[in-house]
């Protein structure tokens, strides 16, 4: 029979995948159409190519995208996000809240540092679990065609598998998995750092609503600030994982990517769908890390 201290825990670690689980589920199902035009974005270059359509701002992709492929477009590809986004999110934060520990370098409380480490931590080993998915949202999400003539979730999977394999640099596991684990792990370090380091810094406000607008400013700067640092791993990871022109792999790894991109595109480019991003992370941030907070509450009390 465990020990106390081993079922609480299993308690704690349970309560943690929940919360975590139900604040990524939410969070994704709401945000996903900016996802989608993020990515639309990041795999187009400079230039206007036959049989695919160019987009030149973000009314302007949402407009073209309503008109040829229809409302429901805009939640193409979200299956697979809900399918990883709860084991994502729940492994986000539980892997956080267990790195803390091992950052903690003897001091008696978690300093900013604590919260940076422990971010970057979750981050690099939650892009393990979610690069596959990564690889069948964004070759569906690149796919112009109307909502009712586009591929379904398990004929994407299959032509990938067909086509790649599922191991290896190119295949359904693999494929900018290096990129992956940038963005999410400097994400991550960025956003739990900042929004702990802040949250402790200011004194919790007693009124629930100001304490609630508390929350939701230092979640959305944290997840705004997380965007602007990391999305050159998140546009070389669309790219690689995206439709390469002709038939040619232009791109391969992550840094190769970065560089290929700045060389014949310029600095800008590596900031495609930036908009988009931090219109979806910034407040999506803020739902998630109140959603978390406030299950995790909530189960701590009914539960421990």
């Amino acid at each position: 029979m465990g020990s106390g201290g081993d079922v609480s825990f299993a308690k704690q670690a349970a309560i943690q995948l929940v919360a975590g689980g139900s604040a990524g589920c939410i969070e994704v199902s709401i945000m996903h159409p900016l996802d989608l035009v993020k990515t639309r974005f990041q795999i187009q270059d400079n230039k206007s190519h036959q049989g695919t359509t160019h987009y030149n701002g973000l009314r302007d992709c949402f407009v073209k995208m309503y008109r040829s492929e229809g409302v429901l477009s805009f939640w193409k590809g979200v299956l697979p996000p809900i399918l990883v986004e709860t084991p994502k999110r729940a492994w986000k934060f539980f892997t956080f809240e267990q790195f803390q520990k091992l950052f903690l370098f003897g001091a008696d409380k978690p300093s900013a540092l604590t919260y940076s480490l422990a971010g970057l931590g979750s981050g690099v080993t939650e892009a393990i679990i979610v690069n596959p998915f990564e690889v069948v949202k964004v070759k569906m999400q690149s796919n112009q065609a109307h909502q009712s003539k586009a591929p379904t979730t398990g004929s994407v999977v299959r032509e990938i598998i067909k086509t790649d394999g599922i191991f290896g640099s190119s295949g359904l596991l693999g494929k900018g998995i290096t990129a992956t684990m940038g963005r999410n792990g400097f994400f991550n370090m960025i956003y739990f750092g900042f929004y702990h380091s802040v949250k402790n810094f200011f004194p919790k406000a007693d009124d629930s609503r100001l304490e609630f607008v508390r929350k939701v400013l230092i979640g959305f700067t944290a997840g705004v600030l997380g965007c602007c640092i990391n999305i050159p791993f998140d546009v070389a990871k669309s790219r690689i994982q995206g439709p390469q022109r002709q038939g040619v792999k232009l791109y391969r790894g992550t840094a190769f990517t970065i560089l290929r991109i700045y060389r014949e595109e310029g600095l800008k480019s590596l900031y495609r769908g930036l908009l988009p991003k931090i219109l979806r992370l910034g407040p999506g941030g803020a739902i998630m890390l109140i959603i978390y907070e406030q299950m995790s509450e909530y189960l701590t009390t009914k539960f421990l």
